[in-house]
């Protein structure tokens, strides 16, 4: 049987209900939760020789359910929930999901105070949470010296995922319910007619169809300005290490974050994988590269340095440890931190599925469901109408003030209250 990653480009082309242009982890997660939801008549198509070869390939894979909001945390209940199913479903394609649990480190007060609100939250919703002593934490993490930590906070149901195995996934599951994909096809323009989307142009052919969804990622800008929408959406790099193998590194370990500091780090194999958000955001204008360029991205051996520097103290020996590889990638960010999904007003048939302010891959079964609720919910949520992209219509911004918000965002991925 041909592995789902290895499978050739499709040579159907015909016309289909919905076309998805991007193959990463939200794409292809859209793809699965329509056809779930009974909407088979769907086409991803993917420029790429592979699906998940871009943004989705570098991602850390954390799965972490503590929200500050209910909204937040309902969504990320039914991530874990997805990846949980689709690894005990077996077969040939699993998210190869590790259900370690995760715990959060306070170094301050003000922190301590956050843990218990995110666990009030929790209680309302459903999620398991607890906070626990040092004593048990250190059992949980025996390497970790928990220096200067005044709070442990416990999730038992969080974990992690590799992003291509998530991918395969998805396309496994979705061939299997009809959904078609066609790598190696590159968009060249959405064609409109009376107004609302008619057809998507590629490199091998043209599609009709009835709506256009775009989840491309760092293109997602390109892709709207292609039916003339402006969105504000934002690549902003982020990127991580993952050690040579280490004595007691092993994959059961939980998930780590240390929100003072603003790192997060689990296990890789025997390594420890290490990433963390940038105190000087790096953001690219998505205005100075085109749909068929890509931004130039290096990985910053100063700022991953930096991360090993703030991890010394809690794991020593990380700061002399190799690396084995260095991930970086341009997930995208919106000056309000929310998601931007759904259809829009101006043009029918054009549907958002981005701006996922780094939930891409993590978030891609609870933002399928929201585009299925955004879609065909006769009254979707007021959270739902909230994340529409008609909610720029009319602003007017320039975009160093965008780019100045989103890195905000990015900066304050840990912030209390955030």
């Amino acid at each position: 049987m041909t592995s789902p990653d290895l499978r050739p480009p499709t040579s159907d082309l015909s016309p289909a209900e919905f076309v998805i242009i991007g193959g990463g982890a939200v794409g292809c997660g859209m793809a699965y939760a329509l056809a779930k939801a009974g909407h088979t008549d769907v086409l991803v198509i993917e420029k790429e020789p592979s699906l998940c070869n871009v943004t989705s390939s570098q991602g850390a894979g954390l799965c972490g359910q503590i929200r500050s909001s209910a909204e937040r945390t309902r969504l990320a209940m039914f991530s874990a929930r997805t990846f949980k199913e689709l690894e005990a479903a077996g077969g040939p394609a699993r998210p190869n999901w590790h259900a370690v649990g995760s715990l959060r480190l306070a170094h301050s007060d003000a922190r301590v105070a956050e843990f218990a609100r995110l666990k009030q939250v929790s209680d309302e919703v459903g999620l398991e949470v607890e906070l626990i002593d040092i004593g048990r934490a250190k059992k949980l993490w025996p390497n970790m010296t928990f220096a200067g930590i005044q709070a442990v906070l416990w999730c038992p149901t969080d974990g992690y995922m590799d992003p291509r195995s998530v991918v395969r996934t998805y396309e496994h599951h979705s061939r299997q319910l009809g959904v078609r994909f066609a790598t190696d096809t590159a968009l060249a323009g959405i064609e409109l007619r009376e107004g609302r989307v008619a057809a998507v142009r590629t490199s091998r052919g043209t599609i009709d169809c009835r709506f256009a969804i775009n989840a491309a990622g760092a293109h997602a800008y390109h892709v709207a300005k292609l039916v003339g929408l402006e969105l504000p959406i934002v690549p902003v790099r982020h990127e991580y290490f993952v050690s040579v193998p280490l004595p007691g590194m092993h994959p059961g370990l939980p998930v780590l974050r240390i929100p003072d500091i603003g790192l997060y780090l689990r296990a890789d194999g025997e390594g420890l994988l290490v990433g963390g958000w940038e105190e000087t955001a790096v953001s690219t204008n998505p205005t100075g590269f085109g749909l068929t360029d890509e931004p130039p991205l290096n990985a910053d051996q100063e700022v991953l340095a930096g991360f090993a520097e703030r991890m010394e103290p809690l794991f020593p020996g990380v700061r002399d440890a190799a690396s084995a590889r260095v991930a970086k990638g341009w997930p995208t960010f919106t000056p309000d931190g929310r998601f931007i999904v759904g259809e829009s007003r101006r043009v029918p048939g054009f549907v958002m599925a981005g701006g996922c302010n780094a939930h891409g891959i993590s978030g891609s079964p609870g933002l399928g469901q929201h585009l299925v609720e955004a879609l065909f919910s006769p009254q979707p949520s007021p959270y739902i109408k909230s994340l529409s992209p008609d909610r720029f219509d009319g602003q007017t911004w320039d975009w160093e003030t965008v780019r100045s918000q989103a890195e905000k965002i990015y900066r304050e991925y840990y912030g209390i209250g955030c």
